[in-house]
């Protein structure tokens, strides 16, 4: 059987358009597409899923630090009910630098659902970039609003929060993209490589590679794009970042011994050095300081252990309830995705409507798509379990389903490819109901996966809180190995005047046993209360205090302890400080005046990282300026 991919254009239809507004009709269709998917947030307000308030208190705080002159912040002061954590540098800094500047130019209450759109259409349109390269506008068109459209992004959007995975809709399509571009993008003098059929009219790759083609092949205008795709997908989410490593390393090894040739190999590897080196100033101190904090928690807990998350997955745990009914909705997601995903290219392959690319030496290019959803859904399930455990960093995605931000684009591909007809009347009327289709789906999302704000969680409250200085919770993964982040008082004055360091502080709740104990004056616990010189919102990675002390003791700060902060009392720096149960820093002080000084400091892996990242860009530059005076690869 013979296949004839949709990206050839429909026999005795003449040159496209050049006019400017088709050139623009699908962008413009997908930022339409991507409006309509938040119609329901502008209506009924934020859908504050389970990340939304993590997100915007991160927000604040780089807004804070900003105006306190820190581009790139490391301390967030607001968590831990005001005793702060070092958020930032665990956390990758582009989605929650991109939500503080929407806050800055729009109302809080219209920052996330700013970002919810700009993700969706970003999702959009880097799908449509992909199928681009075997599609034809319009349907490339529809396989962008597919993605946007589709039940883990609308899940991802309204159900979780969870903004930095969700630009996995964005990095993911990119990455697939610039691994499968082939060297058929720049023909060595014109001619076009030549061809070797391996079996009846299934033509794989070139004959041969000499080093030259080799070369132009690796270097063709992508290797730079693929590099910035995959630091950005590391800078936006850690779990994001470890899909994009594996993604592009499988695919670009399925793409080589199908073309056999060692381009995509070698252009993934070169893409590889370069892209983590440009994300080194998050991923090196993070990697550096995770000794620091008790980053295990994020995969020990149950309910983020990979364990505990298989698709329709059943914990005894009755705390794991409302997990595992969160867990059986996501399942029904990933199945009826991978099935559409296999459905159509089933239909494609009988069709004889596979996606082909246009400029490709090869007629398998749908074959490493087609090829994801399959090994995603091998991974869903307790029968990967040794390779979880095998390959590095697996455990850090704690939920399988994650991997289904690398199907949305395939799916949306082969669906496009699919159903789409040859005939203009028929194309309408797909359309149309493909349009329909859409609106369902966003309407299901506003019925099923929007989370009504409690009037504690809105943007209002949050943001009354934040300016009150109250603090919000903090995340147990960022506390001090041996602390408890539990135990940290509710209330708290800046400094406490004590005798005895491990004295306890507030009292717990006998109503809410699982909340923070809360702390007031009358309990008698602080001999002194002090403040910091700045008052509330001060400079997150500068904290000063002066005043006489009427008997010495210790001063128990509303900070968490962190190597990176240094501590100085009286011009003396203070190293070996007692422990506390919960974390906070305990400072010995004598009797008089002192002058108390807690400054950040910038340890040899943040400088290192800096310079690494420096020396990325400047090689990034080089390479671009490079592959772009041999043919750009082009983003349409």
């Amino acid at each position: 059987m013979k296949m004839q991919g949709t990206g050839i254009r429909d026999q005795g239809s003449g040159p496209e358009d050049p006019s400017r507004l088709r050139y623009h009709a699908g962008p413009l269709m997908i930022l339409l597409a991507a409006f309509v998917a938040i119609v329901p947030q502008l209506i009924r307000g934020n859908s504050c899923g389970h990340d939304f308030n993590v997100h915007l208190v991160s927000w604040l705080d780089c807004v804070n630090a900003w105006r306190h002159g820190i581009p790139y912040p490391h301390w967030a002061p607001s968590p831990n009910y005001g005793a702060g954590e070092p958020r930032f540098v665990f956390y990758p800094p582009l989605t929650w630098m991109i939500g503080a500047a929407l806050g800055l130019v729009l109302p809080w209450n219209l920052a996330p659902i700013a970002l919810t759109f700009l993700t969706l259409a970003a999702t959009g349109l880097a799908t449509r970039a992909l199928a681009r390269e075997a599609l034809d506008d319009l349907p490339a068109t529809l396989a962008g609003c597919a993605a946007l459209f589709s039940g883990f992004a609308l899940f991802t959007a309204y159900e979780r929060s969870a903004f930095p995975e969700f630009a996995g809709g964005f990095w993911l399509p990119l990455i697939i993209l610039f691994v499968l571009r082939d060297q058929a993008k720049s023909p060595i003098n014109g001619v076009p490589p030549v061809p070797r059929i391996w079996g009846p009219g299934k033509e794989v790759g070139p004959a041969t590679e000499p080093a030259c083609s080799l070369f132009r092949s690796v270097f063709n205008g992508s290797t730079a794009p693929l590099a910035l795709a995959l630091a950005g997908a590391w800078l936006s989410n850690l779990p994001l970042g470890v899909i994009a490593g594996y993604l592009m390393a499988g695919v670009a090894l399925l793409w080589a011994v199908v073309r056999r040739s060692w381009a995509p190999l070698v252009r993934a590897a070169v893409a590889a050095v370069l892209g983590l080196g440009l994300a080194a100033i998050y991923w090196l101190p993070a990697a550096f300081e995770r000794n620091w904090v008790d980053i295990k928690q994020a995969t020990q807990d149950p309910g983020y252990n990979f364990e505990n998350n298989w698709l329709f997955a059943h914990n005894a745990n009755p705390l794991l309830a409302l997990h595992d009914e969160i867990l059986r909705q996501v399942s029904w997601i990933a199945v009826s995705m991978i099935a559409v995903t296999v459905i159509c290219i089933t239909i494609g392959w009988l069709r004889g409507t596979l996606p082909i690319a246009k400029t490709s030496a090869s007629r398998l290019w749908w074959a490493p798509p087609a090829a994801i959803p399959v090994v995603i859904f091998f991974f869903l399930f307790p029968v990967s379990r040794p390779l979880w455990y095998l390959l590095p960093e697996m455990r850090f995605l704690q939920f399988p389903w994650r991997w289904l931000e690398a199907v949305e684009a395939p799916m949306a591909i082969f669906f496009a490819a699919a159903i789409w007809p040859s005939g203009r009347r028929a194309r309408a009327a797909v359309l149309v109901v493909c349009g329909a289709a859409f609106l369902a789906s966003t309407a299901y999302a506003s019925r099923y996966f929007f989370q009504v704000c409690y009037p504690e969680d809105s943007v209002s409250s949050v943001l009354a809180d934040y300016r009150a200085g109250e603090g919000f919770e903090g995340m147990y993964e960022y506390e001090p190995p041996g602390g408890d982040d539990s135990s940290i008082a509710t209330g708290l004055p800046d400094a406490c005047l004590v005798s005895d360091p491990s004295i306890v502080l507030g009292r717990p709740d006998p109503d809410d046993p699982d909340s923070n104990p809360a702390w007031s004056r009358d309990q008698g616990s602080c001999e002194a209360t002090f403040q910091f010189v700045h008052g509330l919102q001060t400079n997150p990675e500068h904290r000063e205090m002066h005043g006489p002390i009427a008997h010495s003791g210790f001063l128990v700060l509303r900070l968490l302890s962190y190597p990176a902060w240094r501590i100085r009392l009286n011009g003396q720096q203070l190293t070996a400080l007692p422990k506390r149960d919960d974390g906070l820093i305990a400072v010995p002080v004598p009797q008089g005046p002192i002058d108390l000084t807690i400054d950040w400091t910038r340890s040899p892996d943040v400088l290192a990282g800096r310079w690494v990242s420096a020396l990325s860009v400047l090689l990034l530059a080089a390479l671009w300026f490079f592959e772009r005076r041999r043919g750009p690869a082009r983003l349409t």
